[in-house]
């Protein structure tokens, strides 16, 4: 695998949500390798709010909108309890970077350890890359 498909939770395209990954207005997906990312398309997050906190529903109605698009990767600051559930689709990415370009070049640096948890299947850990200077 040379390119991931990488999704970031935002409202606004810059930035990240102060919210779970779930509750964020808009996706932003990119092509990403070591070398490159590019923007594909931004898609708006259709599903309903959680009837109950972790509700499997929701997490169900997320992961079905992101694989449509062949979604590998998926980016935040915040994930809730769903992230159990939707980590054995996706590598889930905890960044605590505020701007989405900052996680970009993060994530070009690292995408072998992606790529890497990525082949571990449904037997994936979320990735923490945190920005040493924040």
């Amino acid at each position: 695998m040379n390119k991931l498909t990488v999704a970031f939770a935002t409202d606004d395209g810059e930035n990240y949500i102060e919210r779970h990954f779930g509750d964020a207005r808009f996706y932003d997906i990119y092509e990403i390798d070591e070398n490159s990312a590019e923007f594909i398309k931004r898609i708006e997050n259709t599903v309903d709010e959680e009837e109950v906190q972790a509700d499997p529903k929701k997490a169900r109605g997320i992961a079905n909108l992101l694989l449509q698009k062949n979604v590998n990767v998926v980016v935040s600051k915040i994930f809730g309890p769903n992230i159990k559930r939707i980590k054995k689709k996706f590598v889930c990415i905890v960044m605590n970077d505020k701007k989405i370009a900052h996680s970009i070049d993060h994530i070009c640096d690292r995408i072998e350890t992606v790529v890497d948890e990525w082949e571990k299947g449904k037997d994936r850990k979320h990735l923490s890359f945190r920005n040493k200077s924040d």
